[in-house]
């Protein structure tokens, strides 16, 4: 032992007097490795020792070959741990950086920094394995804290963000690690903000904790808003690593993030700026073999309100995401305070009582879309409205004005009661309407309260396998809702604020399901400016609803999801085309399954439905039997609104006009009425893809 110490000694001795030769054939390695192997120009000057422990540069450049240079020091000066050295692990003591920058700079599709991507080649003989994902990340984050230093001093260091036109400079004039303590000045795009990051860095006990915050002002970065129309500003943020460890298979990092008077604002999201006041999470990674996820020991803290979330997602052998949020029993006067302000603006001002306690369940496993788990409930418990905010949800019991929108504008104001001569009582109109919107729409209405969650599964599973939002999940009871209560944008904030105002409404007796499918009935679209069943009637068949057929019930029934397009499903004499015919045998099957109507042979009324006169067009008939369903977008022949985009823009790929007649999508289209185009044979097969789906559905 005693002599491999000497020996050791001895080696040491040796290498600490040809230190400098060292160190400079470690220079040109990394020279040649960087021009070799990512094509960078690497300069250092002046490479020298400075004590036992410490190495200094000068000069320091990379350069990416046909590229912007990338970074630059002035002046460098590192020093490592030494005892952790000495078992292979490379810690950093101390580093001090005098004026230096990184340049990042995209010039169309062309980056000085896409060596960072840059995958490596594969030797062909070696066996790929699956990282674990739990070991990777304990690897990553032990480098990342290695390279931390214990003393650190930044001054005049500058980042330079350059994508196309839009630039970013964030000019470090000091930053210092002095006994765990961080303080750093940085201004950003020249004096437009000055943002501070001060904390505490403990790397050896894996804990850290930061605060970003600006001089008298809010931290905003307005690029993001440039690039990705995102608004976001805040007064602090506060994130801390509180502890990271192994345990058993997996890997767990304990972190906590806080934010003050957060502001958003994107158009996917909301239509408003939306605020948190105070809004936090104890978000405790979870990291396997094989997955990736939050435990359900984290907490989001919403104002006064908490909530467990647990998310995991399962990367193989199948990928399976998981996600769970728990709620304990919460003051629901609390619980509505809590929500950010402007998200939803309907309930702004509401006073309730009792508590409310929230829970949901959703596990999809890619392999078995169709076996796909949603459960979700708000129970309450001596819950009551004791006075409405921004929106009174009762006008919907009495007359009221609705004014429906294109393109975010009025289109008119629509009396839903007896002042208007078009409103129909529910008594009054036809029960053969009534029961086919119901078939169609809404099987259940009159039994749930306010959700089919076989349908929202059913809806999930649709549209993870077409990769696309292919079917919705709405009730009639949501639909009603959208069009009373709230805008037309498609938003995150607005699909949330539909949902609980359908639970409001249905589960606190605020509305009949009568008087609710009365008001659907009346200010529903039927058709281009038409609106109420009042309407509807008259229009395509000059008739009161109390007087409407079997057969012209079921065709309203089917172009309820698509009111544009009510004119295109009949041939140029006012008879239906016999695409619709399954779609009659269909519906009016299920219609006889619940008593509706009496069992027919002959398609449930759909030879006898006829378009008043003044609405046919003269073409011939099409004399070829079809018998099969339509599903997903048909190709229009009556369009407006957000079809016309649709169509337009897959035919020319220019701006959507406001409204194209039917003549002249025909003649666009080459569409002969007597003979089956493309067109028409596609169609053919949606229909029974539909066809299918609504069997389904009805369980048949």
């Amino acid at each position: 032992m005693i002599a491999l110490l000497v020996l050791a000694l001895i080696a040491g001795l040796i290498a600490f007097s040809k230190r400098e030769a060292i160190l400079k054939t470690v220079i040109e390695k990394a020279v040649r490795k960087a021009r070799n192997s990512y094509q960078l120009n690497l300069t250092i000057n002046n490479p020298r020792f400075e004590g036992l422990r410490s190495v200094a540069f000068s000069d320091i450049s990379i350069v990416p070959e046909n590229r912007d240079s990338l970074l630059y020091i002035n002046d460098l000066h590192v020093g490592i741990q030494l005892l952790p050295l000495l078992s292979g692990d490379l810690k950093i003591a101390n580093i001090q950086i005098k004026e230096g920058k990184i340049n990042l700079v995209k010039r169309d599709s062309v980056r000085n920094y896409d060596f960072l991507f840059r995958k490596k080649e594969k030797d062909s003989t070696q066996k790929s394995t699956r990282a674990d994902l739990a070991e990777l990340a304990n690897k990553l984050l032990n480098q990342a804290l290695d390279k931390i230093p214990e003393n650190m001093s930044l001054n005049n260091f500058e980042v330079h963000i350059r994508h196309d036109d839009d630039q970013l400079k964030l000019y470090t004039t000091s930053a210092t690690i002095e006994d765990g303590a961080l303080k750093s000045n940085i201004l950003i795009n020249n004096l437009e903000s000055n943002w501070h990051i001060d904390g505490k860095v403990d790397p050896d006990e894996r804990q850290l904790d930061f605060k970003l915050y600006a001089s008298g002002k809010k931290v905003e970065l307005p690029v993001i808003e440039k690039k990705l129309g995102l608004k976001l500003n805040f007064d602090t943020l506060y994130t801390s690593l509180k502890e990271a460890k192994r345990s058993g298979d997996s890997f767990k990092i304990y972190t906590y993030c806080a934010v003050k008077n957060l502001l958003l604002n994107h158009p996917k999201i909301a239509a408003n700026n939306i605020i948190v006041p105070s809004g936090a999470i104890d978000a405790n990674f979870m990291i396997g073999e094989n997955y990736v996820g939050l435990d359900s020991s984290s907490v989001i803290y919403l104002n006064n309100v908490k909530a467990n979330p647990y998310i995991k997602y399962t990367l193989s052998p199948t990928k399976i995401y998981e996600l769970k949020l728990r709620t304990e029993k919460l003051d629901a006067q609390e619980l509505f305070n809590s929500f950010p302000v402007g998200l939803f603006e309907s309930l702004e001002g509401i006073q309730v009582a009792g508590q409310l306690q929230y829970s949901m369940d959703f596990y999809l496993d890619s392999k078995r879309p169709d076996s796909v788990r949603f459960n979700s409930s708000l129970k309450k418990t001596d819950f009551g409205i004791l006075k409405w905010g921004k929106t009174n949800l009762e006008k919907i019991n009495n007359t009221f004005v609705y004014t429906p929108y294109e393109y975010g504008k009025p289109m008119r104001d629509i009396t839903i009661g007896p002042g208007n001569p078009d409103y129909v009582p529910l008594n009054q109109i036809s029960p053969y309407l009534r029961n086919a919107v119901l078939t169609a729409e809404d099987p259940s209405f009159f039994s749930h309260r306010g959700f089919v969650e076989k349908a929202f599964t059913r809806s999930i599973a649709t549209n993870f396998k077409e990769k696309a939002f292919k079917r919705g999940g709405s009730t009639i009871s949501m639909q009603l809702v959208k069009n009373v209560f709230l805008n037309r944008q498609k938003t995150m904030a607005r699909k949330i604020e539909e949902i609980l105002i359908v639970w409001l409404i249905e589960n606190n007796n605020v509305s009949s399901k009568q008087r609710m499918f009365e008001v659907y009935l009346n200010l529903i679209e039927w058709g281009p400016n038409v609106y109420g069943i009042g309407e509807a009637a008259r229009h395509y068949f000059a008739k009161h609803p109390s007087d409407l057929t079997l057969g012209e019930s079921i065709f309203l029934a089917n172009i309820v999801p698509r009111p544009k397009k009510g004119l295109y499903f009949f041939e140029g004499d006012g008879s239906l085309r016999t695409s619709m015919r399954g779609y009659f045998k269909l519906i009016g099957g299920l219609m006889a399954q619940r008593g509706f109507t009496a069992r027919d042979t002959s398609a449930y009324g759909f030879y006898s439905v006829r378009l008043k006169e003044s609405l046919r067009r003269g073409t011939p008939v099409d004399t070829t039997a079809i018998d099969s369903l339509m599903e997903g977008e048909e190709e229009p022949v009556i369009i407006e609104g957000e079809e016309a985009g649709n169509f337009f823009t897959r035919l020319f790929g220019k701006k959507k006009p406001d409204t194209v007649h039917v003549s002249q999508v025909n003649k666009l289209k080459g569409i002969k009425d007597s003979v089956k185009s493309p067109a028409d044979l596609r169609r053919e097969r949606r229909e029974q893809r539909r066809k299918e789906k609504l069997l389904r559905e009805s369980g048949g």
